[in-house]
């Protein structure tokens, strides 16, 4: 642009001076000055409109103006004679910039030319010999300067290539990925480190009922907001996409509600995962799941339904065939009662199946009752143990309780080493019944021959009761699968014992409504043991939960035999000489081993019915006994309450409130 410029300039003195000698050196052809003017409009648009991927093209178009120029500037100067020829030098050693390419085609052209007027006879053998020292010279410097850099350009030229093909391939993916978020029915939010949204997809815009444009860059929490069964924020431990910002962990929850932006709210299943390193950010995934619980729950109050109306028959056949196999009862062959013997197991079965049903779908509703006891684990779990060990001894398998071993070896090898300390826990003792009960009998079921080790340890906080058998043992990729609901290990060893997978799957709901978990350890062929963890209550805390159960019950009791009936008009009273009746309330049948219970209050004596005596008549504002026999009572000796009573007047009052 530059030696263009100059070229023009010179071209204008020449012109605005009158200097027209054809003699004159410095005089300007008029083609040079076109060509000139030619070459400076091209470099100037090269200079400020070229795109980049065409920035070479031109660079090379620019130089062939370039050296069209001060080859007519020299043609018009004298030719090889030109003061002009040093300006060719110079410019012929920039050639090697555009590499070997550049060089070979300039040494080409300037030779062609000069061969040419050789044998034209416009050169001697002297001038020719100049002419190639000024033409080839610059051209030889040129490739010792830009010979390298001139490949490393065609290098880097490929480098850039290569770098324009993966950016089309990554912007194609990118392009992919884009259409496959935007179809995934799921809702996807992409947010940062700071909790910012990033990425939106439509199926989540559709589900919070927010824009693309509204929701990006705004704070999760104000669009994607969510509540508990309370209807309340859920705390930090709650929020799944706080935990997962905090920890960098993938945190999920199915008990959280969505409020939409018209304030709809919906039951929603969300996963949230970390993206890389901490801080990065997280991928939100959340769908709603409202139409599958219903579903569930129709499934649910069906199976409840069914089982515990099946149940009821299933019953009266059990006890028909139990009648049927009573000698007292009826008389039957041997034949006979094999089959009927069958008949009964398998309706026992089938009554524990409709029992097992009616129980998960009370766990799975969450109307499983929890009525905690204090309860004292070792003589508890014991009681359990000793209830299934003819079982243990039908299959002639060593059967110990840990904590209060029977055989005197296993006495020998732990007396010494070990003391039982007393462990207390405050769980419904249903509950653990059931738990315990069902693990040790799978013990059983699934030990053909060996051990079945129960015990109880724990420390400061926690009780672990362990049921370890060397039997079958429990493959590792149905390990992870194994407490929940209807799964079974399906394999030739498990295949002909009975089951529904229906009790592992309730063990594991009734323990963590207790407040523990339960897991298991085993090794295929070798055996299981399965844990059982619970929160432990120290003495203290023991004594005073038992402490409190029996004012309850006193309150309780004093509540139900002493409270006052009062009328409008009269509150009538027991004539002291009308006998005690004895309390009935307090239950006949003893609390299970290791519950332990409040101490029995005293009986209280139960008032006589709301009836004054025949020979008395009611005087209003007369004071009389509050009555509160049981009907049961009553209903029990009629006679003697008759009798005894006469011909009694109630009072209108007194009947209308009984």
């Amino acid at each position: 642009m530059l030696v263009a410029a100059a070229v023009l300039g010179l071209y204008a003195w020449s012109f605005f001076s009158g200097v027209k000698q054809p003699n004159n050196t410095l005089l300007v052809a008029d083609y040079a000055a076109i060509v000139a003017a030619a070459t400076l409009i091209s470099s100037f648009i090269a200079y400020e409109w070229t795109p980049h991927r065409f920035i070479g093209l031109s660079s090379r178009l620019i130089y062939g103006l370039l050296l069209v120029t001060i080859g007519c500037l020299m043609a018009g100067t004298g030719g090889i004679s030109s003061p002009f020829i040093a300006l060719w030098m110079a410019a012929s050693v920039f050639a090697g910039v555009f590499g070997k390419q550049g060089i070979i085609m300039l040494f080409i052209v300037v030779n062609a030319i000069l061969f040419w007027q050789y044998s034209s006879n416009t050169l001697t053998t002297n001038s020719l010999m100049l002419a190639l020292l000024a033409g080839d010279l610059p051209l030889a410097v040129g490739m010792l300067i830009w010979g390298h850099q001139g490949d490393n350009d065609d290098e880097e030229t490929s480098e850039d290539k290569s770098y324009h093909e993966l950016a089309t391939q990554l912007s194609q993916v990118s392009g992919k990925s884009e259409v496959v978020i935007n179809a995934i029915a799921d809702g996807v939010i992409a947010l940062d480190s700071k909790g910012s949204v990033e990425l939106i997809n439509p199926a989540a815009q559709q589900l919070i009922g927010w824009g693309k444009q509204d929701a990006l860059g705004l704070s999760y929490k104000s669009v994607l907001k969510l509540v508990d069964g309370k209807n309340q924020e859920p705390d930090v431990m709650n929020d799944p996409i706080t935990k997962a910002l905090n920890e960098n962990k993938q945190a999920t929850s199915s008990v959280l509600s969505l409020v939409t932006s018209s304030g709809k709210t919906t039951l929603i299943s969300i996963v949230v995962s970390p993206v890389g390193q901490a801080g990065s950010g997280v991928i939100i995934v959340f769908r709603d799941i409202s139409g599958e619980k219903a579903e569930e729950r129709q499934q649910a109050e069906f199976i409840s339904t069914a089982s515990h109306e099946m149940r009821t028959p299933v019953a009266s056949i059990e006890g028909y065939l139990g009648l049927a196999l009573n000698p007292n009862t009826a008389t039957i062959d041997d034949k006979a009662r094999d089959f009927i013997t069958k008949a009964h197991a398998s309706a026992q079965h089938l009554g524990r199946l409709f029992q097992d049903l009616l129980d998960v779908t009370k766990a799975d509703d969450a109307r499983l009752k929890n009525n905690p006891k204090v309860v004292d684990v070792v003589p508890f779990v014991h009681d359990i143990f000793e209830g299934l060990e003819s079982k243990a001894k039908e299959k002639n398998l060593h059967f110990i309780y840990k904590p209060l071993p029977e055989d005197n070896v296993t006495k020998e090898k732990l007396n010494g080493r070990r003391l039982s300390p007393v462990f207390y826990v405050n769980v419904d003792n249903d509950h653990l019944r059931e738990v315990m009960s069902n693990l040790i009998e799978n013990a059983i079921k699934y030990t053909p021959s060996g051990d079945v080790v129960v015990d109880v340890n724990g420390d400061d906080n926690h009780i672990v009761m362990s049921i370890a058998d060397t039997g079958l043992g429990i493959p590792r990729e149905d390990q992870a699968h194994l407490f929940q609901k209807f799964y079974r290990v399906d394999n030739t060893d498990t295949r002909e014992i009975g089951g529904t997978g229906l009790g592992l799957y309730l063990c594991r709901r009734l323990t963590e409504t207790m407040g523990g978990r339960i897991w298991l350890e085993s090794e295929y062929k070798k055996g299981s043991t399965f844990y059982v963890e619970l929160p432990r209550i120290n003495h203290e805390d023991a004594m005073r939960l038992i402490e409190q159960a029996s004012i309850e019950a006193e309150n309780a009791a004093a509540a139900t035999t002493t409270t006052p009936i009062s009328t409008s008009t009269t509150t009538l009273a027991v004539p002291p000489s009308l006998p005690a009746i004895p309390d009935i309330s307090t239950p006949s049948q003893s609390a299970p081993v290791g519950v332990v219970t409040a101490p029995p209050t005293t009986p209280l004596l139960a008032p006589a019915p709301l009836m004054a005596p025949a020979s008395q008549p009611l005087v209003p504002g007369r004071t009389y006994a509050a009555p509160n026999i049981p009907l049961s009572t009553i209903e029990a000796n009629p006679s003697a309450f008759i009798s005894h009573h006469g011909a009694t007047r109630v009072s209108p009052q007194a009947e209308i409130k009984r």
